[in-house]
């Protein structure tokens, strides 16, 4: 705990280095060099708060603009910290301050959705508030908790610049290793022994800058790279309460990332060798040697260098509050600028976009009357997909067209209104077949009240009447703790729903199968489908929107001005050319080996019947077309890596397709 001399010593710092330009540091190390002989206005402006991180103190933490003088923008000259080797600026304050953590307690959503549960349920508004400032404004709440003054409320964050730093960096290195990943839902342990945990075990730790500016002496913990460190607040329970607002002893799992996380082979207890912890996502390291602090020349010496490197870019998959972020930027009092929001909007997308989802699309089989299509999705996050507040899904849409491009098939596109098409008026159940344009498949949580209807009100839920989110890989309904992580609403014909072909579980997969009538068609078909995915859809609005508070009422604004466009995270499109139905080996003709497994094709009993033999890959590309010959044998070698292809034989009045897969 910070002492009242020690909060003097403080304060006394930031005065003189707001009254003076010049600054030596002589710590009496023979080997320490000194410091820069200056500071630089910028610099100075950092540590006096002037870009708009606080500088404040309270008894147990201090604010991100205390950090940012050492470890935020270094332009500095002859040596930058916190770059690449080859330049790139990585600072962890710039990179943090427009994600969604750094702005957790500026939310507009949030401090809507908490203004919703506290019209609903106005006398637990102590608790409800104190619960949930405690993820989204630990270091005014707990600064509070930790003073044994009581419940802290919405009130005193707006007036606390700390508690509106969000999760900010002492919310995590001031962390203390005991008891992590045992601890959840707000429940979060400190060390209030002035020290900051860092992921550097090293015997030249350089604390004297940290303990004579900031007050806190910097140690190594182990723990700051452990997924338990996020376990407090990315797993959460909460307490169920009936439509007149008493308890009624049950709990409901509002999120359990983690736990997700720790059925997953993501975890290295499950997987030693292939182990990723939620930082090793969501913190990409750099392997450089990097100067971690600015100011110091002598840490450019490579036994102050130091590696890896977690970027602080802290994203998640949620760019459609970010955008919010950026358009209300000024009316929300935010410090992050327009091009730093920019940057997290564009690595949140690559998560999306490249971290995400495999997607695979196939026609199983095709008749005069049908085409039976599959939609194969790979979830290859370390938890759920989507994952975290409930309101977040996602859905795919597969669209067919005929040769000339007509549509003859939809299902699961959106509307004007940002809406699922065809989505039931309630919620939309998850399909394992789909034969109609009305019927989509949407991965998401949906919530029961007690008496088993749909609601969002957290603290009403009571248990899931739909959890079909892609499960991670690993994922096994026979963990400790499933629980916390029930796969809900999923019908028992759905045999392949988190299952390899033998029927095991943890495959982390999903496969939609489609029955899309043809009525007669013959000819090509264009199939493509698409994965979007929603952090805030229109319908999870709906119940909140129907009631007006004033916090309410401006998100209601920001919501409506805002584009609510899904995000698109896959994409694959094939083109379909089995027309022929006749059966080659009436032909005469025999295609092998298939499978492929050495790259070469060979095709025998080719006569002067044949008019032309062709291969096309799975967009309907031509990779490859038989020469005129006299030949009864043509070999082909097909491109090198797996893939499927299509073996299109003609005679004057037939045509004939194969499939064949290499490997």
């Amino acid at each position: 705990m910070a002492s009242n001399s020690t909060l003097l010593t403080r304060s006394l710092i930031i005065a003189g280095l707001a009254g003076t330009v010049v600054l030596f540091v002589a710590w009496t190390g023979d080997r320490l060099p000194k410091a820069h002989a200056y500071h630089s206005e910028k610099e100075l402006a950092m540590y006096r708060g002037g870009l708009d991180l606080p500088i404040e103190d309270n008894e147990y933490f201090t604010g991100s603009g205390r950090c940012q003088g050492c470890h935020g923008l270094d332009d500095v000259p002859p040596v930058l910290a916190n770059h690449t080797a080859d330049g790139v600026d990585v600072n962890p304050v710039d990179m943090w301050r427009s994600s969604m953590m750094a702005n957790s307690a500026k939310d507009p959503f949030w401090r809507a959705k908490v203004s919703h549960e506290v019209a609903v349920n106005p006398a637990h508004q102590s608790a409800l508030e104190d619960k949930c400032t405690s993820c989204h404004a630990p270091i005014g709440r707990y600064d509070k908790f930790l003073s044994g003054d009581g419940p802290y409320s919405m009130a005193e964050m707006i007036q606390d610049p700390l508690a509106m730093d969000g999760v900010s960096c002492l919310a995590c290195h001031m962390q203390s290793p005991d008891s992590i990943g045992l601890n959840f839902s707000g429940h979060l342990i400190f060390d209030t022994t002035n020290v900051i945990y860092g992921p550097y075990n090293a015997a030249n730790l350089f604390g004297a800058p940290m303990e004579s500016f900031v007050g806190f002496a910097p140690h190594y913990g182990a723990h700051i790279n452990d997924a338990g460190l996020c376990a407090g607040c990315h797993t959460l329970v909460t307490e169920t309460a009936d439509l007149n607002g008493n308890a009624t002893g049950d709990h409901f799992v509002e999120q359990a990332t983690y736990h997700e996380w720790l059925n997953s082979v993501f975890n290295p207890a499950v997987d030693p060798e292939g182990g990723v912890s939620c930082q090793g996502c969501h913190m990409p390291r750099i392997y450089d040697p990097m100067v971690i602090s600015a100011l110091y020349d002598f840490l450019a010496a490579d036994e102050y260098r130091r590696t890896p490197y977690g970027k602080h870019e802290l994203v998640g998959g949620n760019t459609f509050m970010l955008n919010l972020l950026k358009n209300n930027n000024a009316a929300l009092l935010l410090s992050a600028s327009s091009v730093q929001f920019d940057s997290t909007i564009a690595r949140t997308t690559r998560m999306l976009q490249n971290r995400t989802l495999l997607l695979e699309t196939s026609v199983a089989e095709r008749t005069l009357d049908s085409a039976f299509i599959d939609v194969k999705l790979t979830n290859l996050a370390g938890h759920k997909f989507p994952s975290g507040y409930p309101a977040r899904r996602a859905f795919v849409e597969l669209v067919v067209e005929n040769a000339q491009g007509d549509t003859i098939f939809r299902s699961g596109g959106w509307d004007d209104a940002y809406e699922v098409i065809g989505h039931d008026a309630d919620w939309e159940p998850h399909h394992d077949v789909i034969r109609e344009e009305g019927q989509a498949q949407i991965y998401e949580m949906v919530m029961a009240d007690v008496n088993g209807n749909k609601t969002t009100v957290l603290e009403r839920a009571k248990e899931s009447l739909k959890d079909n989110r892609l499960a991670p890989l690993g994922f096994t309904t026979s963990h400790p703790s499933i629980d916390t992580m029930l796969v809900v609403g999923i019908p028992a014909t759905d045999v392949d729903f988190n299952r390899y072909a033998g029927g095991g579980e943890g495959s982390g997969t999903d496969d939609v199968h489609y029955h899309v009538a043809l009525n007669g068609y013959t000819g090509a078909l264009t199939i493509r489908s698409n994965v979007w995915y929603q952090s805030a859809p229109p319908l999870w609005m709906e119940e909140m929107f129907a009631v007006s508070t004033p916090e309410i009422e401006s998100f209601r604004a920001m919501y409506a001005a805002e584009d609510g466009s899904p995000v698109l995270i896959r994409s694959h499109e094939i083109v379909d050319l089995s027309t022929g139905i006749d059966d080659l080996e009436e032909l005469g003709v025999r295609i092998f080996p298939n499978p492929v497994r050495e790259g070469q094709l060979r095709i025998d009993g080719l006569d002067e019947r044949i008019t032309s033999v062709q291969v096309f890959d799975v967009r309907g590309a031509l990779i490859a077309e038989r020469a005129p010959s006299a030949s009864s044998t043509w070999q082909l070698r097909l491109p090198e890596g797996s893939g499927t292809y299509v073996v299109v034989i003609r005679t004057a009045t037939q045509r004939f397709v194969e499939r064949v897969v290499a490997f």
